[in-house]
């Protein structure tokens, strides 16, 4: 029998998947991101959280391989890759206006250059704070918040130019 993931690594993986995109992907780096932390335990200097540093390792190996393959075709929630429990709320026609939104808004995100990618996924998908995120990336709050600008700016204008009807 199989043990359960933890939480660690269901949160490493979730947030891998929507950076590459592709489940089978995400699990090999989310693998080898748990092999090179185990590998290199000794130079964890404890200057951040463990978490912070795991995240860095998992992130900096899948875009290590982005660089080695062609971009992924974005992967829908809809089929099942993270777990979500069904809304039988909504008429018919509203749910099928939001899974069409759900796709304009994933592919907007798969579409950013990765080091705009990653900061929109770590503070607006996974709820990270400005600081945590920023640390994870390696970078200066500022250049952290600027790319997290850029990128949800761009992801508007793709919401915007799907609401107007200019992306068909």
């Amino acid at each position: 029998m199989t043990p359960a993931p933890s939480k660690m690594t269901r949160t490493s993986y979730a947030v891998i998947l929507r950076f590459t995109g592709e489940s089978a992907e995400a699990e090999e780096v989310v693998q080898e991101a748990f092999l090179r932390a185990w590998r290199g335990i000794d130079r964890f200097e404890r200057r951040s959280q463990f978490f912070t540093w795991l995240y860095r390792i998992g992130l900096n190996e899948a875009k290590r391989r982005a660089g080695r393959r062609p971009p992924a075709e974005p992967l829908s929630v809809e089929e099942g890759a993270l777990e979500q429990t069904a809304d039988f709320t909504h008429a018919p026609e509203p749910r099928a206006e939001q899974h069409d939104l759900r796709e304009v808004l994933e592919r907007a995100v798969r579409a950013l250059p990765e080091g705009y990618r990653a900061p929109l996924i770590l503070r607006d998908v996974e709820g990270l704070s400005t600081d945590h995120a920023a640390e994870i990336m390696g970078l200066k709050q500022a250049a952290f918040k600027s790319r997290l600008h850029r990128a949800r700016l761009a992801v508007r204008d793709a919401v915007d130019a799907y609401l107007t009807g200019e992306d068909a």
